[in-house]
């Protein structure tokens, strides 16, 4: 038995906040209904079609979830959505901002007539304040939140190449919800549930932001190195592949100097004798260890990191992902059915006690006609509503 087994979500979701969300509380075995727009569903399925013809986003965020269409502006498409709260335990939703308000979907207005259930607002600003209104979308929200500051080259900001504040919003949604159903289990009430993509981003934000405490200078655009930590970052190796190594103390500093380096005096040099000195001399440094890096190639550097120890990687592209031997060692990849045909998806983290739900994705209002059925309408009302474009 799954941890979530018996637990039934409604989400209306779209893009990645809410989708991610809801798929993690669906790996753990939690009914989700997804509620979509007729005919063309949520608006993350058209990002791309690099999936056998479907959006990656779309594929990544929807397995083992079920697809309900619903037009929310029709009275009969509103009704539905009240007879499927009659017996959820989570609603989520990360509509534009104001729209489940005027839904009648605030938990002000639905916890009179459902106590027990948990409403989950993911948004870009969170409740109130100057920004309540604002549409936000990842890139928005990395750039509200700091992140632009601090990632790039020193001559141009960059956002991280993934949905960060998309990710970051689901994932402390996902863990929200199961705090809120932990606690339900002990009073049998319901909770409401405010997450916002820049609040959760600002969380993530906590070194930079307390490295420049104060008024002091914030932290500088280090590309892919450590901005404040020295050595630690890419270099070149002889071969022209780059190896990424780290040292956290000055146990392993003096460790790399003898070992790497192969002269164990550098590791005293005033200038480099702690992390803040060769940090402040990184060009100089960085200058010795290229060089020797320059003399190796990258598995003859590796091999001298392992000595050491040292941490080390190699900068892998998406083809050395699929590919990596760490992930196939551990079994980590299943299959999952999309509507073009079975893809491989990652098993979810730390599942280990049982053999992970991996359910279909969805095709756009797939699920409709059963979950209608379930509510107690007929075939005829069903075929009714469906020519109206209700559902």
């Amino acid at each position: 038995m799954l941890p979530l087994e018996g637990i039934t979500v409604v989400s209306l979701e779209q893009a990645i906040a809410a989708p991610l969300a809801t798929r993690h509380l669906a790996d753990l075995g939690a009914r989700v209904i997804k509620v979509e727009r007729p005919g063309v569903g949520d608006f993350a399925r058209g990002y791309d079609t690099r999936v056998e013809g479907q959006s990656s986003h779309f594929v990544w965020t929807n397995r083992n979830k079920e697809s309900l269409t619903l037009d929310l502006k029709d009275p009969d498409g509103r009704e539905v959505l009240a007879s499927l709260l009659e017996s959820a335990d989570v609603l989520v939703q990360n509509l534009a901002p104001g729209a489940a308000e005027r839904l009648g979907l605030a938990f002000a207005e639905l916890n009179p007539q459902h106590p027990g259930l948990i409403v989950c607002d993911i948004s870009g600003y969170g409740t109130g304040g100057p920004y309540e209104r604002m549409k936000a979308y990842d890139l928005m929200v990395q750039s509200e939140a700091g992140v632009l500051s601090v990632t790039g080259s020193p001559e141009d900001p960059a956002k991280v190449g993934i949905s960060i504040s998309d990710i970051a919003a689901g994932m402390y949604a996902y863990s929200s919800v199961l705090a809120a159903l932990l606690q339900r289990g002990r009073t049998g009430e319901g909770s409401h549930l405010d997450v916002s993509m820049l609040e959760a981003t600002v969380e993530w934000m906590g070194f930079p932001l307390y490295y420049s405490y104060d008024g002091a200078e914030p932290p500088p655009r280090a590309g892919a190195a450590h901005a404040t930590i020295y050595p630690y970052g890419p270099f070149t190796a002889g071969d022209g592949a780059t190896v990424m190594m780290a040292v956290q103390n000055e146990r392993e500093w003096k460790n790399f100097c003898a070992v790497f380096l192969g002269d164990p005096t550098i590791a005293e040099d005033p200038r480099f004798v702690t992390n803040s000195a060769r940090n402040e001399h990184r060009d100089v440094l960085g200058e010795r260890i290229a060089g020797r890096f320059a003399e190796l190639s990258a598995h003859e550097a590796e091999v001298l990191l392992d000595a050491v120890p040292l941490a080390h990687a190699r900068l892998n592209d998406m083809e050395s992902l699929w590919q990596h031997p760490q992930l196939a060692a551990r079994n980590r990849w299943r299959e999952v059915q999309t509507p073009a045909g079975a893809v491989p998806s990652l098993r979810p983290p730390a599942f280990t006690w049982s053999e992970p739900r991996m359910d279909p994705v969805p095709a756009v209002g797939q699920h409709t006609a059963g979950i209608l059925a379930e509510l107690g309408l007929s075939a005829d009302q069903i075929d009714a509503l469906r020519g109206r474009g209700a559902v």
